[in-house]
Parts: C-alpha cells; structure tokens; sequence
C-alpha cells in the first residue's frame, strides 16, 4: 500500500480510494430491553440468577457496554468489537433514563439533581457532575412489572427524565434518594442516538452498527 493512499477505518471495514475492503473480523452489533431480574452478564456462579444468554444465543465474544442493575430495566447495549465498546463508553456519551420515584418530586429538587448531590461510591463520598432533570407530563406507559413494586396506598407517585454522562454504581438511585425522593422503578431510555423506542422486555434485536442508529 503505497504512503498516499489514506483510509478511514470503521467497525468491520474500511475505506480506501472510495472502495470498501471488508476486515478479518465482522463485528456484530445488539441492542436489547433487559427485563427486570436479569443480570447484565453472561455468566454467574448462582445457577437460579437469569443471565443475558437467557434471552438469545448471543455469539462468542460478545460483551456489554455498559451495565443495569439487576432491578432496573430498559436498554441496553452489547457488541463483539472492543473499539466500538470503548467509544460508546466515552464520557461524551448521554444515557438518558427514567425514573419513578416515591412521592412528587418539585422544582428544588429537581435542581439539586441538575446541580449535582453528594452520595456514597464504596464508602466514599462523591459529588455527581451537572446533569439535566425534568418532570414527566405524566406516566410514560411502561408495561407493570409481574412483582409489584409496593401497595398504591402507600401514596403518589412520579415520573423524571434525567440523563448522565457517567455512570457510577446505582447512580440514579442514590441521586434521587439523596434529594428525599427514592426510586421505585428505573428505566434506561436512550445511549447516545439510540433510543429504546417500542423494544418490548426481553427482546433482542441486531443492529449493523451502534453509531447514529434509532429504534423505530
């Protein structure tokens, strides 16, 4: 290959001259709805946990970028290319989630959320980064979960957006505690461009590539 010949490498091919040349490896690209109860992970020493292989005979080398917890729900992002891993990882990346808390949330504070709140990282204290919180119109229509998260008696119950650039362990969660509102329910709805869209629980869909995609 001659020294003036430039080329621009993407995930699985690149580009020279105009021409598309295929690489060695064709990565391959999952968005999926992690249903609550799930680990994200392929493996776990309890046998009764439920593991993301659960849902789809994903192939090998697949990985996760990023992680939800084993009680929340929504989107979540998975390829066989460490390259696009690590960039959708970036801290340039939004994460935008929903989240039903305990009680109605009011505009003080949202903007402590918005501002940033001290919380616990493996007992040490951490301020969280400026993010954008907002209040739901009203209940985004969610399916129920088959275990009921408390007794409608308990009292009101809202709905916020808020959207993160990082993501420490149960961020939301503790966020949304520290400002006295705890979170019942917690849904990721958007990584970067890609949205949840109508993905129902469980289902897997493979996309042809992670970057400027959106689920219809």
């Amino acid at each position: 290959m001659g020294r003036n010949c430039a080329f621009v490498f993407e995930s699985g091919k690149f580009t020279l001259a105009s021409q598309q040349f295929e690489t060695m490896t064709m990565h391959r690209h999952f968005i999926i709805h992690k249903p609550f109860g799930y680990l994200s992970q392929f493996v776990c020493e309890h046998d009764w946990k439920k593991v993301l292989g659960d849902l789809y005979d994903f192939p090998e080398g697949t990985m996760t970028i990023g992680r939800l917890d084993e009680d929340s729900e929504g989107l979540l992002l998975l390829t066989t290319d460490g390259m696009v891993c690590e960039i959708m990882r970036g801290k340039d990346k939004e994460k935008e989630y929903y989240a039903q808390l305990d009680g109605l949330i009011g505009e003080d504070a949202l903007e402590k959320l918005r501002t940033g709140v001290e919380i616990g990282i493996r007992g040490v204290k951490y301020m969280t980064l400026p993010c954008r919180a907002e209040l739901l119109s009203g209940d985004p229509g969610f399916p129920p979960r088959t275990k009921k998260i408390r007794d409608d008696r308990h009292g009101p119950t809202c709905w916020v957006s808020i959207t993160l650039t990082e993501g420490k362990n149960r961020q939301i969660r503790k966020m949304t505690a520290a400002v006295g509102f705890p979170t019942l329910r917690l849904f990721r709805v958007r990584v970067d461009a890609i949205r949840l869209g109508n993905l129902k629980a469980g289902e897997v869909r493979e996309m042809d590539s992670l970057f400027s995609e959106q689920v219809k």
